[in-house]
């Protein structure tokens, strides 16, 4: 076989969602931390990206992870987290596949009941608790980043003149959140099309008006995830489809945006810490979350999330590249 790379993966899926994590063949990235490995691979390497994300080895709602050696000392593992949309700076369905494959692959020290590994992510230190059971992976639990309302009961505009309130969260990446009536679309996955048209038109105005920029890091910008919960949606449990540029939808329950649906619930006052919060996905899955305390970010009020889930692995592969091949970089149909 001739081929001018190759790539090892192990390939997840968490509660519906795909994480191809990358074990071997990238090498380590250049960057002083985890982030500015992120940024290289957006400005110089995303030909490794679309490859592995892109048909005709991936697919529309791929995602996945490049394991990398950690730019800090308390950490284990660093990650890189790739999909169809780019490279966010964290992604927490994408974490629970990473933690599951560290652990199912010997990769780390395998401790039971509980195994815990620390990772270097481009938004900051998570630390993954892995429920072990005869040495397989059953759950785990992730620490995530600090995550803060950034505005609440917002105005949008829509091109089609309607107006719409949302509230803005981070969570590791920004979402807005309201609730899919506001629309005046069911919670039907036989409407799915208009949910993700709806979802992409907000987010549109969101950027084009006020992009939000988080406080610490510039390079972490822009509103790429549209919240909509579903009508009888509570602080304690919530159904909501997650709409994701550039037109797809989550096919678990995002722990990035369960760790911001938690951060805006608490600063309406209708979470409180240490309280168990039910996140359903589009299809049903479910992350159960809960606030373990309270922080400041750039002296802004902030919560500390976590959030558990399941994940399970799917194949490992080698993927190659024929220098013949018409598509180095895949394409998007």
């Amino acid at each position: 076989m001739r081929s001018k790379l190759v790539l090892h993966a192990v390939d997840s899926h968490t509660e519906g969602m795909p994480t191809r994590v990358i074990t071997g063949g990238i090498g380590t990235l250049p960057g002083a931390t985890m982030n500015e490995r992120r940024l290289y691979v957006r400005d110089h390497r995303d030909d490794i990206r679309q490859l592995l994300m892109n048909e005709p080895r991936g697919h529309s709602a791929m995602s996945g992870a490049i394991l990398q050696p950690p730019t800090r000392p308390d950490c284990d593992w660093g990650v890189v987290y790739i999909e169809v949309s780019g490279c966010l700076p964290m992604c927490g369905h994408g974490t629970i596949g990473v933690a599951t494959v560290l652990v199912e692959a010997g990769m780390v020290e395998v401790v039971e009941p509980v195994t815990t590994v620390r990772l270097d992510t481009p938004a900051g230190l998570v630390v993954a608790e892995v429920a072990v059971e005869g040495g397989a992976a059953r759950a785990v639990t992730l620490r995530n980043v600090p995550s803060f309302a950034v505005g609440l009961d917002r105005k949008a505009t829509l091109p089609d003149g309607r107006t719409v309130t949302y509230d803005l969260a981070y969570g590791g990446n920004f979402y807005a959140i309201l609730p899919l009536e506001q629309f005046g679309l069911p919670f039907d996955r036989s409407r799915k099309d208009d949910i993700l048209k709806a979802g992409l038109s907000l987010m549109d105005v969101v950027n084009a008006g006020e992009e939000p920029v988080h406080p610490e890091d510039p390079t972490v910008r822009g509103c790429h995830h549209v919240h909509l919960f579903a009508p009888g949606a509570t602080a304690r449990h919530s159904r909501h489809a997650m709409v994701i540029h550039p037109g797809w939808f989550d096919r678990s329950p995002c722990g990035t945006g369960t760790s911001a649906r938690m951060a805006q619930l608490h600063a309406r006052g209708e979470l409180p810490l240490h309280t168990e919060f039910v996140n359903e996905s589009f299809i049903g899955t479910r992350f159960t979350g809960r606030l373990l305390g309270t922080t400041e970010v750039a002296g802004r009020p902030a919560v500390l999330p976590s959030f558990t889930g399941r994940a399970w692995i799917t194949g490992t592969a080698q993927y190659l590249l024929d220098p013949d091949d018409p598509f180095p970089a895949g394409f998007v149909l």
